[in-house]
């Protein structure tokens, strides 16, 4: 009897303080709805500055007659940035912000495969965005960049383009073409992957003329042989960033004959170099760098010849004066020994390169016959990425410089094995990469990685190893609260029962605590991981996955199932890697089950898009 009074106590005390919450927080809203009434016209418009359209028009335009004549009479330019985003909140967003304001838009980013098809539909549509000036295409397909682009013309404030492909591309495709004749465009941002990426193929820019871009960046594999002939048709060029000019067995055909021109305003460079030794490009560092302030190069293997100090130092003093910058990262595999590359290395410390108050430093590792070295710069530029080993604990190098890189938010770990003498350290790194040389780790790891980076601010994590078990990376993640991306392999979950996994303690605090809402899995996944998954990472927006061809409809009736709450806020999914049948398959398991109402498919270079 004395228990259940208790309870009713218990109950109504519960009661009375949930009533009284909820009342306060109605006096909240009615309270600061009465301030915002008093607010003069400007002081709102300011506030809405502050603020993503999507979120103003969601708050403010059915609050009341006032806001929305505010929005729908207001001239003031619009920035539209659509990420992650289910389709019926697009179709809300499209229909109420976008097509009522795309006279106003300055600012528009598409970061889905299937809105820009919605967006400029027809595709003539997009000469009424006449106020756009920059103009952003995440993950697009090339037919339908193809359809819109001749329209870009038509676009007279257009002044910033930046393109990423979602498919490869045939060399022929390669959309540089459309930049000539954009008159007005200053910044030019270009990612796709080539067909045969590791054969480039050359592409010969004097077959477009010059160009007025200032800044161009090219995230891709880019041939060297183009090189001299791109940097001759951007006489205005400012700004020049190339990841990475590669060499290949392929014998250009075409050669740009012309004299090279005085690169007056190009003032930095940046570039990675892959299977290019210094004489593949020292040509063009002759004819087109005299003017350069920054240099900033990256070798990824087998530039030996970046190593000689003497050539730099000749380099420098004739072609390029006025350089103030040399921010390097130089690697080398299989040098013959230690005292060979502490002989090169050594050459960098002479008076040349002193005077320029130009410092460096090194790593290696000659642990099991790997024979790698790094030769790095120690200055404090404004380098936002960095690869690095960690030191041996069995080989501690006596020349080796402890550095402080504020600037780097990007560390890429190239190594076998993590110790606790790692002098150097990255205290605003954000982002972090493991390639697939790493190996060994146990419990300790993020606590060591500490050390380095400050785990806690990792909003992600990239990692390329096949030896990362399930369990460490859910140790990792325990570390790194603020983490929104996760890109992995899944090679050691197949060892494991994913039962015990789940039922541990650390799983169950991780699956309540993290952020995470952009996953790529680099695996084919059974129906069991992928439920194990969508457990662990319950915060999931999109998720790009490989998966078993056999329970391809099942993994999908799992995920797409309106009855399933496990799968959160997914909205968006990539199936990696599926024949084209899948195509068909899913569409009539959607439509037979009812399991979206609304949603668009897509099946192109061999990976097929969901979203709903």
């Amino acid at each position: 009897m004395l228990e259940r009074m208790k309870r009713q106590q218990n109950e109504i005390i519960e009661y009375y303080h949930a009533n009284k919450k909820q009342k306060l927080y109605h006096q909240y809203i009615n309270t600061t709805k009465s301030v915002l009434e008093d607010l003069a016209n400007e002081i709102i418009y300011e506030i809405f500055d502050y603020l993503d359209i999507f979120h103003i028009y969601d708050g403010f335009f059915d609050l009341n007659k006032r806001f929305k004549k505010l929005l729908n009479n207001s001239n003031l330019p619009i920035q539209v940035n659509i990420s992650t985003i289910s389709k019926a909140n697009f179709q809300r967003y499209y229909k109420n912000i976008i097509i009522p304001n795309r006279h106003r838009i300055n600012y528009l980013r598409l970061s889905n495969p299937f809105t820009t098809d919605i967006v400029f539909s027809p595709s003539r549509l997009i000469t009424q965005f006449s106020q756009i000036e920059s103009l952003i295409l995440d993950n697009i397909i090339y037919k339908s960049f193809k359809n819109i682009s001749t329209y870009l013309t038509h676009l007279p404030k257009l002044h910033s383009l930046i393109l990423s492909f979602t498919e490869k591309l045939e060399y022929e495709n390669i959309p540089f073409g459309i930049i000539f004749s954009l008159s007005n465009l200053k910044y030019f941002k270009i990612t796709y992957k080539e067909t045969n990426e590791y054969e480039p193929h050359p592409i010969y820019f004097t077959d477009y003329g010059h160009s007025s871009i200032e800044y161009l960046v090219i995230n891709t594999y880019f041939h060297v042989e183009s090189f001299n002939n791109l940097l001759f048709c951007f006489p205005k060029l400012r700004y020049l960033k190339i990841d990475c000019l590669r060499s290949s067995y392929r014998t250009a055909n075409k050669i740009n004959k012309e004299k090279p021109i005085a690169l007056e305003y190009l003032k930095f460079v940046s570039l990675k170099l892959d299977f290019i030794d210094l004489n593949h490009i020292e040509d063009s560092f002759k004819k087109f760098f005299y003017y350069v302030n920054v240099l900033q190069l990256t070798t990824k293997r087998y530039s030996f010849e970046c190593l000689n100090a003497k050539s730099w130092e000749q380099l420098i003093s004739i072609y390029m004066p006025n350089l103030r910058v040399y921010d390097v990262n130089y690697y080398g595999c299989g040098l013959p020994n230690q005292e060979t590359f502490h002989e090169l290395v050594n050459q960098f410390n002479s008076s040349f390169w002193i005077s320029k108050q130009w410092f460096f430093t090194h790593q290696h590792d000659w642990q099991e016959n790997l024979n790698k070295g790094i030769l790095y710069s120690t200055n404090p530029y404004r380098s936002k990425d960095y690869k690095f080993y960690w030191q041996s604990d069995r080989q501690p190098c006596p020349y080796l410089r402890k550095t402080n890189f504020k600037t780097v938010k990007h560390v890429l770990i190239d190594s076998k094995r993590v110790t606790n003498n790692q002098g150097n350290y990255f205290p605003n790194t954000t982002q972090l990469t493991i390639t697939n040389n790493f190996e060994t780790l146990d419990d300790f790891f993020p606590i060591i990685l500490n050390r380095i980076i400050p785990v806690k601010n990792l909003t992600k994590i990239v990692i390329e190893s096949f030896s990362f078990p399930l369990e460490q990376i859910i140790n990792l993640i325990r570390f790194t609260p603020n983490l929104h991306t996760l890109k992995f392999y899944l090679i050691f979950l197949k060892k494991i029962k994913t039962n015990i996994i789940e039922q541990s303690q650390i799983f169950q605090y991780i699956s309540k605590t993290n952020k995470i809402k952009y996953l790529d899995l680099h695996d084919d996944c059974s129906l069991e991981r992928i439920q194990l998954i969508m457990k662990l990472f319950p915060k999931l927006e999109s998720m790009k996955i490989g998966m078993k061809k056999k329970e391809t409809n099942e993994i999908a009736r799992f995920i797409l199932s309106n009855n399933n709450i496990q799968t959160g806020p997914l909205t968006f999914l990539c199936m990696s890697q599926v024949p084209r049948r899948c195509l068909k398959e899913i569409n009539i398991l959607i439509k037979s089950e009812n399991l979206v109402n609304d949603y668009c498919i897509k099946y192109f270079d061999r990976d097929l898009y969901l979203w709903w």
